[in-house]
C-alpha cells in the first residue's frame, strides 16, 4: 500500500471523528511526515511510493490519538511559533498565532537590537514569548514566572534549545510575585478564558489543555485586573505593560486600564479579523 493511500484513509478517519476537512488533510498529512521524518517537499514529491517497513502501526497509532481530539501539538511534541520549533508537552497551553502579537509589539516598542532590556514575561507557560523575544532582541534579560513547575522545566528546555538560556530565567511565581527588579516591559498571555464557557470550547482544549492555564474566573478577568494593579510597581517610568485579552473584553480592558491612575492606555491592538486582543499601556 502506498503512503498516499494510507493518508487518504486517516484524513477520513479524522473527519468521521468530527475534525474539520481542512485540518484532517493538514494533520494527516503532518503525521505521515512526522513518522517518516519527511519535509513538506519530499512527502509531495515521494508519497505515492510504497510505505517503508513499520510505517503503519506507527502511524495508525498517531491517527488513533488524533481521533480521540488529542491536539495535533500534543502528540508530535512541538510547536512552531515566530518562526522557532518549541517544545509542548500537555502541563503546557499550545502556543496560538495571536499570541505572536505581543512580539510584534515588543519589537516595535523596543526598535534598538543592541539596547538593554529588561522584560517579564508573566504566565510564560511553555515559554514561547519569553524565548522570541530574547531570539530578537540579544541585548534583553527576560525572567518569566508561572504558577505551574511542570510548565517551567519545558519553558528552560525551550530557552536551552533556542541558545538564550543565558539571558532567560524562570522562576516559580504568581504573576509579578518574587520578582523586585525594575522592568522595561511586562508582557503576559494570562488565562481568560470564562469558567462558564468550558462545555462550549473545541474538544482538544477542553480536554487536553491545562486549566490552570486557560480560565480566568467567572468573568475571566481575574488575572487581567491582579495583573494591571501590580504592573506600575514594577514598570519604570515610561516602561510598558502589553498583554493578551479574550475575545469581547476590550471594554473591560479599557475600564481596568481607566482606573489604574498609573497607567495610560495606548492602544487594542486588533488581528487581521479586526478583534482587538492585545493591549498596549504605558507607565506614567
Amino acid at each position: 500500500m502506498s503512503i498516499h493511500v494510507q493518508v487518504a484513509a486517516a484524513r477520513r478517519r479524522l473527519r468521521d471523528a468530527g475534525i474539520s476537512q481542512t485540518e484532517s488533510d493538514l494533520d494527516a498529512r503532518l503525521l505521515a511526515q512526522h513518522v517518516l521524518g519527511w519535509t513538506t517537499e519530499r512527502f509531495f514529491t515521494d508519497a505515492h511510493a510504497q510505505e517503508p517497513e513499520g510505517f503503519t502501526p506507527q502511524y495508525e497509532t498517531l491517527i488513533a490519538r488524533r481521533a480521540t481530539r488529542e491536539p495535533l501539538a500534543y502528540i508530535v511534541g512541538v510547536r512552531e511559533f515566530w518562526g522557532l520549533e518549541l517544545e509542548v508537552t500537555p502541563q503546557v497551553l499550545i502556543p496560538r498565532p495571536a499570541t505572536e502579537m505581543i512580539v510584534e509589539v515588543m519589537l516595535e516598542l523596543f526598535r534598538d537590537r543592541t539596547a538593554p532590556l529588561a522584560v517579564a514575561d508573566v504566565c510564560t507557560g511553555c515559554g514561547c514569548v519569553a524565548v522570541a523575544i530574547a531570539h530578537e532582541r540579544p541585548a534583553a534579560t527576560v525572567v518569566g514566572t508561572d504558577i505551574s513547575l511542570e510548565a517551567l522545566e519545558v519553558a528552560r528546555r525551550n530557552a536551552l534549545r533556542h541558545g538564550v538560556s543565558d539571558r532567560v530565567t524562570f522562576c516559580y511565581g504568581d504573576l509579578l510575585h518574587g520578582i523586585d527588579q525594575r522592568l522595561d516591559a511586562i508582557v503576559a498571555n494570562p488565562p481568560y478564558v470564562v469558567d462558564r464557557a468550558a462545555p462550549a470550547l473545541q474538544p482538544e482544549v477542553r480536554d487536553y489543555e491545562p486549566a490552570v492555564a486557560l480560565f480566568g474566573g467567572i468573568e475571566g478577568f481575574d488575572l487581567v485586573t491582579r495583573l494591571v494593579a501590580e504592573a506600575p510597581s514594577r514598570l519604570s517610568p515610561g516602561g510598558f505593560l502589553v498583554f493578551e485579552f479574550g475575545l469581547g473584553q476590550d471594554v473591560e480592558v479599557e475600564e481596568v486600564l481607566d482606573r489604574t491612575a498609573d497607567l495610560t492606555l495606548l492602544e487594542l491592538r486588533r488581528d487581521l479579523q479586526g478583534i482587538a486582543r492585545t493591549a498596549i499601556a504605558q507607565r506614567r
